[in-house]
């Protein structure tokens, strides 16, 4: 029989093996709250791969000594949860551990509810995807929600020590012999993901001939058994919008260091799409009448981009970005149609004065219709003080004009002028 993979043998055996996540599992935090109190409650564990969600589940199930089940939403059927009940009956109570829990489907939901909430079940749902967005609210609301996050490098170089030295489940019986900068590389590299980091580990560790019966491992063996995963990204999942944000609030934030560094997951995930359409929105709701020529150039470098495709993309990309970041800031002309669509939605209209109404049909002029209207251009600088909102919103203002650089100030100064605000 085939040896279990190192990833599976290392998996926590109870709560004070957890590596990482002490949000979670440190004193006086919620899941050590409930394992000290014997009262395990139906949860539902999220976070990015590798970060344990499988494995802290099992070793809570260990922790306060209930028999658990693991099964997949996705592989398994109605019939595998039919038979964790009548397991859960024999036995007064069970935990089932549920992976792909997002893509649980009405059947299997519908028979599991109830148990669920008898308590005859106890579900720990383990998922890659935000719950808010991707659990049904019938399972969501029966449940805690709790994250994990990315392991740091120094919680995974921790785990790797501890499968080098323990001999029964890791490969303390091999006398390894890994080097610092070895060690290292296979903790920094595999961007938070433990289970990355462990079959690299192994692989090395199996791979490398012993000498004297050692087995060393070295900095040129851990970047050649280490599969590179220094950074993972799914366009479909929950992290893509968290990159995306992170891109846009930098450009607002004119932090040009971070920009590029989202801008470079986003080209790593080849999402040329969205890279060029928040970058265009920006342009306009972000630096907007500061640097008006942002918006026209932010759009020629998107169009170049989509025009030469990766890898050449990341050029012009990353010239707009620069500008966008570097630009004075300006979102006047942003608040100003949001405050204007904020009255109109809330019945803010009222009626366009008689004479801004089209005159140009027969008869109008016997309406009222255009009557009073003074043409600009007959007048000096082409401007004449006459009333243009309706009566209702006649002294509103919507736009606010800061100085954000000359063309602003511009703007600002024939604002005040022509609404009389000195």
């Amino acid at each position: 029989m085939a040896k279990q993979p190192l990833a599976y043998r290392m998996r926590p055996k109870d709560i004070s093996q957890i590596i990482g996540q002490k949000h979670l599992v440190a004193e006086g935090k919620m899941i050590r709250r409930m394992v000290e109190a014997d009262r395990l409650s139906s949860m539902i564990l999220y976070g990015p791969p590798g970060t344990g969600k499988t494995s802290m589940a099992i070793a809570l199930a260990s922790s306060v000594q209930i028999r658990y089940k693991l099964l997949n939403a996705v592989v398994d059927k109605k019939k595998d949860m039919e038979i964790a009940v009548e397991e859960a009956k024999m036995s007064g109570q069970l935990v089932l551990i549920l992976d792909e829990v997002h893509r649980l489907d009405k059947a299997k939901q519908d028979f599991l509810l109830p148990h669920i909430e008898k308590n005859l079940i106890t579900l720990i749902g383990c998922t890659t995807s935000n719950p808010y967005h991707s659990i049904n609210p019938a399972i969501r609301s029966r449940c805690h929600l709790f994250e994990l996050h990315s392991l740091e490098p120094s919680d995974v170089k921790e785990a790797l020590q501890r499968a080098v030295h323990d001999s029964t489940q890791g490969l303390g019986d091999m006398q390894l012999e890994i080097t610092a900068d070895a060690l290292d590389h296979l903790a920094g590299s595999s961007g938070g993901d433990l289970r990355s980091a462990l079959n690299g580990l192994e692989l090395a560790a199996y791979s490398t001939p012993a000498h004297d019966g050692i087995v060393n491992i070295d900095l040129e063996v851990a970047e050649a058994c280490m599969q590179k995963k220094s950074f993972s990204h799914d366009k479909d999942g929950d992290a893509h919008y968290d990159v995306l944000s992170a891109f846009q609030k930098s450009i607002r934030g004119s932090d040009v260091d971070a920009a590029l560094h989202y801008l470079a997951r986003l080209i790593e995930a080849g999402d040329l799409d969205s890279i060029g359409r928040r970058m265009i929105v920006c342009a306009y709701e972000d630096i907007g009448l500061a640097n008006p020529q942002a918006g026209p150039r932010t759009l020629a470098a998107v169009e170049a981009a989509e025009r030469v495709g990766f890898p050449e993309a990341r050029i012009p990309l990353a010239n707009a970005l620069v500008e966008l970041c570097l630009s004075p800031k300006s979102n006047s002309a942003y608040k100003g149609i949001n405050a204007a669509l904020s009255d109109i939605r809330s019945g803010k209209v009222g009626e366009v004065p008689a004479h801004l109404k089209d005159a140009h049909y027969t008869g109008a002029k016997q309406m009222g219709r255009g009557v009073g209207y003074q043409y600009p251009h007959d007048y000096p600088g082409a401007w004449v003080e006459q009333q243009y909102l309706p009566d209702l919103l006649k002294k509103r203002r919507y736009y606010e004009p800061v100085d954000t650089g000359k063309f602003e100030q511009a703007l600002k100064l024939v604002y005040e002028r022509v609404t009389k605000r000195k």
